[in-house]
């Protein structure tokens, strides 16, 4: 059987204790598109929408270094706009919509080792509707 694309998870599955956007939501670079002079936003290849970059940090206490921070990829036509920061604290919890995984192996390094990426169709407060988008984005 063939799976074309991510493959669809529950985002309780992947982070059972939560998660937190930790920095700006960002424009993924085309690096083979773009010059000096003029970058060009990657595009999802299944929607043709810009890709946005979200940094992320595992709430899972028992998360190993390294795996803590990670990125999500969110396909919108325009910047997602993350959630408000708890109170008194620069942590912003989310939830991530339409959340897909695709397993790769990540041969930089001495030796090989499993790596996955994360996309998703949008994100949100925990509980909540899918956050505002920046309309003047890029």
């Amino acid at each position: 059987m063939a799976v074309s694309g991510g493959i669809p998870v529950q985002f309780s599955a992947v982070f059972p204790h939560g998660a937190f956007v930790i920095g700006e939501v960002t424009p993924e670079a085309d690096f083979d598109q773009s010059t000096r002079e003029k970058p060009v936003q990657k595009r999802d290849k299944n929607t043709g929408l810009p890709v946005w970059i979200v940094p992320v940090m595992d709430a899972d206490p028992e998360a190993r270094k390294g795996q803590r921070e990670l990125s999500v990829k969110v396909a919108a036509e325009v910047q997602p706009v993350p959630p408000e920061a708890l109170p008194g604290t620069p942590f912003r919890p989310v939830e991530f919509d339409g959340l897909t995984i695709t397993p790769y192996v990540d041969t930089n390094g001495p030796r090989p080792r499993q790596g996955y990426s994360l996309r998703a169709s949008g994100m949100r407060k925990p509980g909540g509707k899918p956050a505002q988008a920046v309309k003047d984005a890029a």
